[in-house]
Order: structure tokens, then C-alpha cells, then sequence
């Protein structure tokens, strides 16, 4: 392999959201942190040698996002993904979640409903509370293996005529699943019949393990682009959230004159002129050092089912076809979800997500990020074992 993820530089005083939150979150600094979805693992050198580079200039001003970044972000989708957007589709955001929240804005009103999918990452469902939505809870259904799938009979029974807008996450986050196509086609049929809006948060797309392949919602038929707006990024792919760069695509000039009502009355502006380099140079540069990345990240996650299988009268770990967020069923613990927090603050001294903070269907589960180096694996998967063998003994 050319890149090298057996090692990861050291974050603790770098001010990084994951190691400087722990005593706040987990009443401890005692934690090697396991939660927020970025990446103990370097982010790539070409990226940060291009943002070397432009510092040379003398000048870091305001910069509009350059055609030839979102030309690059194009290239790639087309590509990896077979998804075909144009220039004139493609709107800058600093995150997905601001890109979500004027979604929300521009598609509804106070008191219509949008239709968020449990267990899903926090913001979706708070977005909506916290903007006077009404969230329409269509929660996914529990496979016997323990996947995951839609529960098309229960959404169809909740819609109604303020039924307006459906956020979709896709892939997955955090039951890991890569959506097939006669699932969201499924999904598809329900919105035009309904003249709901899709948002679809597809920022995990690059993060999808053979053979399963990511479909653009957008792309299921022509009449999808009528009522899709997409979310995607580099942050999560090339660990690269911190210059806070992702775009919104949206084929519809109707959708995009109105989502374009609600962006321009935030001010999202333009970015960093550093942002736009690494960017840019993510999607022009990044293929080969992804595919090494979804190598390692694959042997980590079959790490940790290894150590599941061994202890699978306690925990389960959820199949996974993307992400590198493992979505672990604890229920065989027989505790109560403060107690399972505590076990693996205080007994495996690591610091993960409460199942709970995803929705009521996260009930004793936990969610553990191992997008870390091979040196950091080890030591979470010694100081869960540790715990097990404790557990096991009481």
C-alpha cells in the first residue's frame, strides 16, 4: 500500500471537537474518544501540500468557490457514481445540516410535517423541532439479521396533505445501510404521488464497501430530479471537516429558485479561499488514496465483528455496507441505556454515542466510529475485550 494508516498524529491539544468535549460529555478526559464522525487518521498530505502552496500569496481574501472546484466535484460524481450534474445546479454550503436546515426553510412551513427515518443522526429530527416543524416519524424496520430497512406500509399511512418535505439519509448513519434501488424507489413512488420534496444528506457517499454501490436518489428516474435536492461533500471522505466546505446539487430550476430564496437569506457567502483548494484538490487527487482508506477502514470494522462474534451473548454488531460508524446492539447487556453509557465510559474507559440520541429505536444501542489508525484500533478493541471479560465474570 502507498499510504500508511498504522499511525495518526496527536489531537489532544489541537483543540479537536473530539478529545477537548470529553470531560463535558463524558465526565472524564479518561476516554479515548469514539464518537463525532471525523477520523483519527491524517488527513491526506496532497491536500494539505495544495493549502501550503496557495499560502505562498500574500493575500487570503474573500474568494468566490471557483468553477473548476465544483467542475472537479462533478468529474468525481460522474464517475464513482454515475450521477450527472451541471454548473448551474450546484450551490456552495459550509455543512450539510445548514444545507439541511434551509431545506426545511425554503419546502415548509411552520406546523407541516417532514418525514425524518429513526435511528438517524441527531440534527435530522432537532432541525425540524427547532425550526417549528412538525417531525413525521417513519422509523426504519429491524431485519431478523439485524439490518435494516424502509417501512413503506408505516409511511404510507402517515402522510397527509401537510406532508411536505422527507430527509433522507443515504448512505445510512448510522445502521450503515447503502440503500437498494427498489427500496428507494419505493420511497420515490410515495413523494411524486405525494409532492413531497426529497433532501437527500448523501455525504457518506464515498464511504460505501464492495459490492454494494451507492445510487444517487436524484438519478432513480428523470422525474426524481423534480423533487431532489443533494447534499455532498469531502468532509467525511478525506477527513476534512474543519474547512467546513460541502455543496448542495439540485437539478429542478423550480426547487433551485426556491431553496436559492432560503440560502440567500442566511448569507452562506462563498467559503474559504483554503477550503476551495482543499476541495478541489480532494476530487482531483483522492482516488487512490480513498481506495487504500476503505481497505483499512473494512479490516477495522472486521476487527470489531470478530470481537462480537466472540461476545455475541452481549453485543451484536449491526451488518455494515458504509460508513465507518459501527451501529452496536447492546441489548444482550440487559441494562438500561444510562447504564450502558456508564459501562463503556467508566468500564472500557471509551467515549461513544448513545444509541438513544438517534431516536427511541436507538434504545440500547451505542455507536462507535473506527475511522482511526491501526494503532488506535487495537487499543479499542483491547479495552472493549477488557470490559467484556469483566462483565462476563460479575
Amino acid at each position: 500500500m502507498k499510504y500508511d494508516f498504522s499511525k495518526s498524529a496527536n489531537r489532544k491539544d489541537t483543540n479537536a471537537e473530539k478529545y477537548t468535549l470529553r470531560e463535558e460529555l463524558f465526565g472524564t478526559p479518561d476516554v479515548l474518544p469514539a464518537w463525532v464522525a471525523d477520523m483519527d487518521i491524517n488527513t491526506p498530505d496532497f491536500i494539505l501540500n495544495a493549502v501550503k502552496k496557495r499560502l505562498e500569496h500574500s493575500i487570503v481574501g474573500y474568494e468566490e468557490m471557483p468553477d473548476s472546484a465544483f467542475d472537479a466535484q462533478m468529474q468525481w460524481m460522474q464517475k464513482e457514481h454515475g450521477t450527472a450534474f451541471r454548473r448551474e445546479d450546484m450551490f456552495y454550503s459550509h455543512s450539510v445540516v445548514a444545507s439541511m436546515r434551509s431545506a426545511i426553510a425554503a419546502f415548509t412551513e411552520e406546523g407541516d410535517g417532514v418525514i425524518v427515518q429513526t435511528p438517524v443522526y441527531p440534527p435530522f429530527f432537532h432541525s425540524v423541532m427547532q425550526l417549528n416543524r412538525k417531525v413525521v416519524k417513519n422509523p426504519l424496520h429491524r431485519c431478523e439479521d439485524g439490518s435494516y430497512t424502509f417501512d413503506i406500509e408505516d409511511l404510507r399511512a402517515k402522510i397527509n396533505k401537510k406532508t411536505k418535505l422527507l430527509l433522507l439519509c443515504s448512505p445510512h448513519n448510522p445502521v450503515g445501510r447503502v440503500w437498494r434501488r427498489e427500496e428507494l424507489e419505493a420511497i420515490l413512488a410515495l413523494c411524486l404521488e405525494h409532492n413531497i420534496v426529497v433532501f437527500a444528506d448523501e455525504i457518506h457517499s464515498d464511504l460505501v464497501y464492495a459490492p454494494n454501490k451507492h445510487i444517487s436518489f436524484s438519478t432513480l428516474k428523470e422525474e426524481a430530479k423534480t423533487l431532489t435536492l443533494t447534499a455532498i461533500g469531502v468532509g467525511k471522505t478525506f477527513n476534512m471537516a474543519g474547512f467546513s466546505i460541502s455543496s448542495v446539487a439540485i437539478a429542478d430550476e423550480n426547487l433551485r429558485n426556491r431553496f436559492k430564496k432560503a440560502y440567500d437569506s442566511v448569507h452562506y457567502a462563498q467559503g474559504s479561499v483554503l477550503s476551495h483548494i482543499a476541495f478541489e484538490t480532494a476530487y482531483r487527487e483522492g482516488e487512490e488514496w480513498l481506495s487504500e482508506l476503505k481497505i483499512h477502514l473494512y479490516n477495522n470494522y472486521m476487527l470489531l465483528k470478530k470481537l462480537s462474534d466472540k461476545y455475541a451473548s452481549f453485543i451484536k454488531i449491526t451488518p455494515i455496507e458504509a460508513t465507518y460508524l459501527a451501529w452496536i446492539d447492546c441489548r444482550g447487556m440487559r441494562m438500561g441505556d444510562k447504564e450502558l453509557r456508564e459501562f463503556f465510559i467508566k468500564d472500557a474507559k471509551l467515549g461513544l454515542n448513545a444509541g438513544l440520541a438517534f431516536g427511541r429505536e436507538g434504545s440500547g444501542y451505542m455507536r462507535l466510529n473506527f475511522a482511526v489508525s491501526s494503532e488506535i484500533m487495537c487499543e479499542i478493541i483491547d479495552r472493549l475485550e477488557s470490559a467484556f471479560l469483566r462483565f462476563g465474570d460479575e
